[in-house]
C-alpha cells in the first residue's frame, strides 16, 4: 500500500468566516486586518484582483479600499478558532489519521484508497465541508506531505479545487517549472541562496545528490528533496499534538502607562495561558513575563525586559498563573514609560497525569479548585467565551487591541446571532 498524504487548506480562511455568516460578501472585495487593525492579513480573491498585498499596511491603502468599496474587518480571532475546530471535526469523518498543522490547514492519510479513487474522494471532502460549515477549501494529494503542499498549489488555481500528484511524469511536469521558494519550508531567503548554486525549481533540488544537499546545507532541506522525489521522511502525527510551550501576547490598541493597566493585561495573558494548558490536560513548572515599549517609537528609549518565575508546584491554575505572573511583572515594570506590548509563556510543560500530588498539598483543596476550573471551562464553552473570568483581568479593559472594525461574535454570544427577516 503507497502512502497518499492529502492536505486540506481553507481559502482565504478568515475572510470565509466572515463570508459564512453575511453572505452578502460574496461576490465583494473583503480583507481582515492584523491585530490593532495594522495590515492586510487576509483577502477575498476579488480583493486580491484589486492589487491588495498580503501584509498591506492599512493607511497605504486607503484610495483603493474607499475607491473601490472594499469591506474591511477587525481580526475576529475567536470566530476563526470556532470555525477552524469545525472544520477539522468535519475533516476527522474522512480518515482515522488527521494531523491538524495550522488552524486553516490538516493533513490526512488516505493510503488505504486507490489511486484512481483520489480525485473523487476529495471532491466529496470539499463537498461536505463546504455543506457543512461553509467554508471552501482546496485539496492536494501526493506521495509525501510535500508533494500534497506542491498539489495543493496547484489546486487552489484549478477548476476543481482539488489535485492529484501520484503520477511520476506529472511529478516531473510540474517541479520543472514550481519556483524553488514556493516549496515547503524554504522560502524566498533559502531560494536565494540555492539559486548560486544552480538550483532554481523544485525539479532541481529533487535531482540533486542527497549526501552532497546534507553536507552542504542540513538535514532538513536534504529530507525536502527526499519528499520531492517521492519517499516520505514524515509521517502523520496525530490530531492533537501537545505544544512544548504556550503563549499569550498581543500589542496595546494604544501606549499603556499605568502599572495598574499592565497589571491586569498581564493577568488577562496568564488566564490565557492557563485555559491553553487545561485544553491540552498540560502544567507548568515555569513562567516567562515579558514587556516592552514601542520600538518604533520617535521619542524615549527603547525598553523591553523579561523574568523568569519558578512555580513551587507545577499547576495550571489560573489563579496561580496570574499570581506567578503579577509577580514577575513587579520585578521588570519601569515607571513613566509608555509601554506597547505585554505576554506571558508557559515553560516547562508536562502531561497532568504526570505529576503526582506534593505531600504539601492539600489533596481536597487541590480537588475542588479543579471542580471549580473545570466548570469555569465548561460555562464559558456554553455560554461564549469570558462569559466568567477573574476580576485581576479587569472589566473595561481598556488597553486592548484595537478592534474598531470587528464582527459580531457570531458563535459565542446569543445576542449576537445573525438575524433572519
Amino acid at each position: 500500500m503507497n502512502p497518499i498524504f492529502a492536505l486540506i487548506d481553507c481559502n482565504s480562511f478568515f475572510v470565509s468566516c466572515e463570508k459564512v455568516f453575511q453572505p452578502h460578501l460574496e461576490g465583494q472585495p473583503v480583507i481582515v486586518l492584523s491585530s490593532n487593525d495594522g495590515c492586510a492579513i487576509a483577502r477575498s480573491n476579488e480583493a486580491k484582483a484589486l492589487g491588495i498585498q498580503m501584509g498591506a499596511p492599512l493607511f497605504k491603502i486607503q484610495n483603493i479600499l474607499r475607491k473601490n468599496r472594499v469591506k474591511v474587518f477587525s481580526s475576529n480571532f475567536s470566530l476563526y478558532g470556532d470555525m477552524s475546530a469545525r472544520v477539522m471535526e468535519t475533516l476527522k469523518t474522512f480518515s482515522p489519521s488527521l494531523e491538524v498543522y495550522s488552524i486553516d490547514e490538516a493533513f490526512l492519510d488516505l493510503s488505504s484508497l486507490r489511486e484512481e479513487e483520489l480525485f473523487s474522494y476529495g471532491s466529496q471532502i470539499r463537498k461536505i465541508v463546504k455543506l457543512w460549515t461553509g467554508i471552501p477549501v482546496s485539496i492536494g494529494m501526493g506521495s509525501t506531505k510535500t508533494l500534497a503542499k506542491v498539489a495543493n498549489h496547484i489546486a487552489k488555481k484549478h477548476p476543481f479545487g482539488c489535485y492529484v500528484l501520484t503520477k511520476l511524469e506529472d511529478i516531473e511536469e510540474v517541479l520543472r517549472t514550481f519556483p524553488l521558494q514556493e516549496v515547503w519550508g524554504i522560502g524566498r531567503q533559502w531560494s536565494k541562496k540555492l539559486s548560486y548554486v544552480g538550483l532554481r525549481t523544485a525539479w532541481d533540488l529533487a535531482q540533486a545528490d542527497i549526501d552532497w544537499i546534507r553536507k552542504t546545507f542540513n538535514l532538513s532541506l536534504a529530507r525536502t528533496a527526499l519528499e520531492l522525489k517521492g519517499l516520505p521522511c514524515s509521517n502523520i502525527e496525530g490530531l492533537v499534538s501537545s505544544k512544548k510551550s504556550i503563549i499569550s501576547s498581543r500589542s496595546f490598541g494604544k501606549s499603556v502607562k499605568s502599572f495598574e493597566d499592565l497589571q491586569e493585561a498581564i493577568s488577562f495573558h496568564a488566564s490565557k495561558v492557563a485555559q491553553k494548558l487545561r485544553q491540552q490536560k498540560s502544567v507548568t513548572a515555569l513562567l516567562n513575563v515579558f514587556i516592552r515599549t514601542n520600538p518604533f517609537h520617535a521619542e524615549g528609549a527603547y525598553y523591553t525586559n523579561s523574568c523568569i518565575v519558578p512555580l513551587i508546584f507545577p499547576s495550571q491554575d489560573t489563579a496561580v498563573l496570574i499570581k506567578a505572573a503579577r509577580a514577575g511583572l513587579e520585578k521588570i515594570f519601569n515607571k513613566g514609560l509608555d509601554y506597547k506590548k505585554v505576554g506571558v509563556m508557559a515553560l516547562s510543560l508536562a502531561s497532568e497525569d504526570q505529576i503526582p500530588v506534593s505531600i504539601f498539598q492539600n489533596s481536597k483543596d487541590l480537588l475542588k479548585r479543579q471542580t471549580l476550573l473545570k466548570t469555569l471551562d465548561k460555562l464559558n464553552g456554553q455560554f461564549g467565551r469570558d462569559s466568567l473570568f477573574f476580576a485581576s483581568e479587569g472589566v473595561h479593559k481598556t488597553w486592548c487591541s484595537k478592534v474598531s472594525l470587528k464582527s459580531p461574535s457570531f458563535t459565542q454570544d446569543w445576542t449576537q446571532l445573525p438575524r433572519v427577516r
